[in-house]
């Protein structure tokens, strides 16, 4: 060790006290860290505006038909459809649905499609939805 010393300070270099970074002292290896790189991030996610979903009310329809459908269509349990059934019939309109416009769109269709109550005779066809833009 003594000779590589000798060696490094007779070729001109700053080696100090024959240490080679180890010893703890200035030692660059341990507390040198990798430079930051830039991230490459995607642009800010925009949150998309919200829908409703209305179901509006009809003389053609039973509970049981509308609890079923929104069970069906939405996975609602019994007490929350059994309430829009209730709120539909009251005010003419319930929002079954707050979403995006898409999603909005797909239950809505999903709704007009779901076929007339076989416990009505005189039922001609499904329930009617609306999608409309939510207010903020």
């Amino acid at each position: 060790m003594a000779e590589d010393n000798a060696n490094a300070s007779e070729s001109g270099s700053s080696g100090s006290s024959g240490s080679s970074g180890s010893s703890g002292e200035g030692g660059t290896a341990a507390t040198k860290s990798k430079p930051r790189r830039e991230r490459k991030t995607k642009p800010g996610t925009r949150k998309l505006p919200p829908f409703n979903v209305v179901l509006l009310d009809d003389d053609d329809h039973s509970y049981a038909y509308v609890i079923e459908m929104l069970g069906d269509i939405f996975s609602y349990d019994v007490d929350k459809a059994l309430g829009m059934a209730e709120e539909v019939d009251s005010s003419g309109r319930v929002i079954v649905l707050t979403t995006h416009k898409e999603l909005a769109e797909l239950k809505r269709d999903q709704i007009l499609g779901y076929g007339a109550d076989p416990r009505d005779e005189n039922c001609q066809g499904s329930m009617t939805a609306i999608v409309e833009p939510a207010e903020d």
